[in-house]
């Protein structure tokens, strides 16, 4: 293992040296190439993709029996959420043991299958880092809340909290929970509070303290020796705490993730850790930037600063409702949406990499979301938003069942969930009688993160071909006997091929990776229409955001040029200027 890592440092250090070395010829577009910036990934929830041994619970074998289907899909990396020994009070968000597998999913020998498997297919694996917090099951949390005077006692936050004259005890300030209530619990144990963002069973670690980074950097170790190629951050502007924790301001309680992410010592973490780990082997790194701004952004992945490659930014994802507690879907116009993409491209320089997504294990599903999930819409609706993901600025990330154009669950009672902010969130909202059960359901019922969590629609067998089992973890969605995997197959319409032909359009196109974006009409509210430009490279990409068609006449004087790519088969006049578009069409073409 030592000799392992040796090798790995020199061969980082003689390629760093080499990569600085690069001449400004050999840049694209300004850009300095990069195997992560030109990928397509693809995020596994490994509880609902496949199971393999019919208790119910999707696991690592199962992944490895859809390899074949992810290679023939044409993404080439596969993000694995969490696959840790855990209590599994949060999704496996809650990890005991790092450096071992979740019995559930199967165990260390089937987790390197699984990585054989997929660099046999020439596709590269990253996994979940999630250490702004821990399961409260972990070995370093036990020995933290036996004794004042442990040695993992720092290894978290902890504070004696305020005593009224009456006895009464009251949290260190005011934090509320990303999962409702207050974000501090107190320990009969040596009657301290600690902190904990999330779920009590979740509680922060205290990054100030040296030796909790070094446990970190070690587990990062483990893995990346094992073969992985980098990892996807959970909330990792957290990590650093506000300076003193003083108690929010009723301004900042109303959007808290402002107020927790990016405190006054997470460059100096980040640098660290890629000091002590990332920079000695070739790694994706891609952050889950709660609380983070667009004007953030760079201070977190300008390549400069030896941080992060990239983050996410919600601004797109959570379009109509807050990133905090829980939210209905409000209204939201196109011109807002696409707004959003033309700051990012204004603000991130070419020393900036971005993400595109709608979708992944925390939001409902996007068709449902953004777009028109009835049956005579579905599909070219479901098109659409994948032909613009895959053709914006950045790397885009898909979630599984996208690719399916797999829809939000009928939830009507509060036994149909399983997530545990819902759950919470019912006994703080509803069991108090700020509003209605029915109100309540109704509302979450479009934004649960159980709609993405429901068990992948494989085939029209029992239980959608997700387990031979009568009692999948969570319910299947009832609509999978039209909606599967096997008939979309068989469909040369369906949006898997749809999906499987926008993909291969792309790892052939540079310009989708490295083209400058230009918006050509960004106050229309029906069509998005948009150029991707790499040196005498012209690509045009026109969407109509809607059930109803739409005559639309380019801007400027432009023609279409060659279409490449439709997501409605019918015939198109070459080099047109007004483009008759289907509802929900979207078209690709080239100029």
């Amino acid at each position: 293992m030592f000799r392992t890592r040796i090798l790995r440092a020199f061969v980082a250090a003689v390629l760093l040296s080499f990569v600085s070395a690069i001449p400004a010829q050999q840049l694209v577009n300004g850009y300095e190439p990069k195997w992560w910036k030109e990928a397509v990934v693809y995020q596994i929830y490994p509880r609902s993709f496949k199971d393999s041994n019919g208790d119910g619970i999707g696991d690592i074998p199962g992944i490895i029996s859809k390899l074949d289907y992810l290679q023939k899909l044409g993404v080439n990396v596969i993000w694995l959420s969490p696959h840790y020994d855990s209590p599994n009070v949060d999704g496996g968000y809650d990890i005991r043991d790092y450096r071992k597998v979740m019995k559930e999913f199967g165990d260390m020998g089937d987790f390197d299958s699984l990585l054989a498997g997929i660099k046999q297919r020439h596709m590269r694996l990253i996994i979940d880092l999630v250490v702004n917090h821990t399961s409260d099951e972990t070995k370093w949390f036990v020995e933290s809340r036996s004794s004042k005077t442990n040695p993992y006692r720092d290894f978290y936050i902890w504070r004696p909290g305020h005593t009224a004259a009456d006895g009464t005890r009251t949290p260190p300030n005011n934090y509320p929970s990303y999962f409702s209530g207050s974000a501090w619990s107190l320990d009969p144990k040596t009657n301290e509070y600690y902190l904990h963002y999330f779920a009590a069973k979740q509680p922060d670690l205290n990054w100030d303290e040296p030796k909790v980074r070094a446990e970190v950097y070690s587990l990062m170790r483990f893995w990346l020796d094992k073969g992985v190629d980098g990892f996807r951050m959970d909330v990792i502007p957290l990590i650093s705490k506000p300076a003193g924790m003083p108690d929010l301001t009723p301004e900042q309680l109303q959007n808290p993730p402002n107020a927790y992410a990016n405190g006054p010592r997470l460059p100096e973490y980040l640098h660290e850790m890629n000091r002590e780990v990332l920079a000695k082997y070739d790694t994706m790194t891609v952050g889950e930037a709660t609380g983070t701004t667009l004007a953030q952004t760079n201070s977190l992945v300008d390549e400069r600063r030896h941080e992060l490659n990239m983050i996410f930014n919600f601004d797109a994802i959570k379009l109509g409702r807050p990133d905090f507690g829980p939210s209905v879907l409000g209204p939201w116009s196109l011109s807002q949406l696409k707004s959003i993409y033309d700051a990012h491209a204004s603000v991130l320089t070419k020393h900036d990499w971005d993400t595109v997504f709608l979708s992944n294990h925390d939001n409902p599903r996007i068709v449902s979301t953004f777009g028109d999930d009835s049956p005579a819409m579905r599909v070219p609706s479901a098109k659409l938003f994948e032909t613009m993901i895959l053709t914006l600025r950045g790397t885009p990330f898909l979630y599984q069942g996208d690719e399916l154009g797999m829809t939000d669950y009928p939830f009507k009672k509060l036994s149909d969930y399983n997530d545990i902010a819902i759950k919470n969130a019912y006994k703080d909202q509803v069991e108090s009688g700020k509003v209605s059960a029915e109100a309540f359901l109704a509302g979450q019922a479009k934004v649960t993160r159980d709609n993405a969590r429901t068990p992948m629609q494989w085939d029209g067998s029992s239980e959608a071909g997700f387990t031979t089992g009568d009692h999948p973890w969570l319910a299947v969605n009832p609509n999978y006997t039209e909606i599967n995997a096997a008939a979309e197959e068989a469909d040369p319409a369906s949006v898997l091929n749809y999906m499987r032909a926008l993909i291969k359009l792309r790892a052939g196109t540079r310009a989708f990776v490295y083209g400058d974006y230009k918006d050509l009409d960004p106050k229309n509210e029906k069509v998005y229409a948009y150029t991707r430009t790499l040196g005498e490279e012209k690509y045009l990409v026109v969407e109509n955001f809607g059930s109803s068609a739409q005559t639309y006449t380019l801007p400027d004087g432009l023609k279409a040029g060659t279409l490449l790519l439709s997501d409605i088969p019918s015939s198109h006049q070459a080099n047109a200027s007004t483009l008759n578009l289907g509802p929900w069409e979207s078209r690709i073409y080239k100029q």
